[in-house]
């Protein structure tokens, strides 16, 4: 469609790793491995929860929701990538690319807010041992596991909204090997002031909050640590946040990393691999390995 000499795009082409090649089927390799392994793993973790009795306790129903969350969300962009790895074909239409980012911001919104969830329960659970069980009654814990998903959908929405209006009339070359924000933002050849605006905002809400929510809980977390005398004790208060600890400082460290710097860059895809593919992928194992109630789970006899 012709307008103003301008040509509206109706497809985008995701550049992905097509510059590299050589290691075309090595990333294809490694990434689906780490795909299966991630799905594969957060699934036992799901199934685990579910048929062990000792499991069944608010933080490890928060982990299995976790490890649900994971499996969308690394889903959402690695198929895709699969694809484009071994194949010529990197279209992807208009409605599609809006649609995985849609969901990517969903997600990625919902893990924010859940990772806060399960900081206070963490919190909870260190600070009001007694109190704690009362607490976090299963209606509790449903409705704080609904709250995430609730934020995450409704805030991913706005911005879609946004940069869907914007006209795309450049090259329809999406340099990521996902439809990112940025990416499709530098194709515009709209104003993308107000969308700029929204996105920034939209940052707030979406990730500082929760962020600042987490790092105060864990002020508060260590403060109260700090007053137990005896050592042994210190340890195994701090042993049951550590898991959420190293997750929660994987994910935002490499997200902070990311979108922070003032423009996208060629090595932006490779950190992007880190929170959408490696990070899933180590997840079921910081839970496992990490975790002395999942280990003797899995080591118990099932007869």
């Amino acid at each position: 469609m012709e307008t103003d000499n301008k040509t509206t795009l109706t497809e985008f082409v995701l550049l992905s790793f097509s510059t590299y090649h050589q290691t075309g089927v090595i990333l294809f390799t490694v990434i689906l491995l780490m795909y299966i392994i991630c799905i594969s793993g957060n699934l036992a973790i799901i199934i685990l929860v579910k048929m062990e009795p000792s499991l069944h306790t608010p933080m490890y129903f928060f982990i299995s929701i976790f490890s649900a969350l994971e499996m969308m969300f690394i889903s959402v962009t690695v198929p895709k990538l699969l694809s484009s790895l071994i194949s010529s074909k990197r279209f992807i239409s208009f409605v599609n690319c809006f649609t995985q980012l849609y969901f990517f911001n969903a997600f990625g919104v919902t893990e924010c807010y859940l990772l806060a969830v399960m900081a206070f329960d963490r919190d909870l659970a260190i600070n009001n041992p007694l109190r704690y069980g009362s607490f976090m009654t299963p209606k509790i814990c449903l409705r704080l596991s609904i709250l995430p998903w609730v934020s995450g959908f409704t805030i991913g929405l706005i911005p879609i909204i946004f940069i869907s209006n914007l006209e795309f009339c450049r090259s329809n070359k999406v340099n990521h090997f996902f439809c990112d924000l940025s990416a499709l933002q530098s194709l515009s050849c709209s104003n993308t002031f107000h969308s700029n605006v929204v996105t920034s905002i939209i940052t707030v809400f979406a990730g500082l909050i929760p962020f600042s929510t987490i790092i105060l809980i864990y002020i508060h977390i260590i403060l109260t640590i700090s007053k137990i005398k005896c050592i042994e004790g210190k340890i195994k208060a701090f042993s049951t946040c550590s898991s959420h600890l190293i997750v929660t400082s994987l994910f935002y460290g490499t997200v902070i990393i990311m979108y922070i710097r003032p423009r996208f860059t060629e090595y932006d895809k490779f950190i992007a691999l880190i929170y959408t593919v490696i990070i899933p992928f180590l997840n079921p194992f910081i839970y496992t390995l990490r975790n002395k109630d999942v280990k003797v789970a899995l080591l118990k006899p099932k007869f």
